[in-house]
């Protein structure tokens, strides 16, 4: 059985891009707004982190201010 969730992604990301609502004959159109677009761009990010959890980490070598390096 094939995996859904490329589906179910490509569906987010078409319903995020296209309009909200459409009226008929006066050609009226309305966007989703601004933050349903940035959950929804954040909850596909998060999906993509978890399928390779070695690129959601990044390990950085911090050395203080003042410390000689050895």
């Amino acid at each position: 059985m094939p995996d859904p969730t490329p589906n179910l992604e490509q569906a987010i990301r078409d319903n995020a891009a296209g309009p909200a609502k459409a009226a008929g004959d006066s050609g009226s159109v309305e966007q989703h707004p601004l933050k349903d677009q940035i959950e929804a761009d954040r909850y596909l990010a998060s999906k993509a982190a978890a399928k390779s959890p070695a690129k959601a980490l990044r390990l950085t070598r911090l050395i203080p201010p003042g410390a000689e390096g050895g």
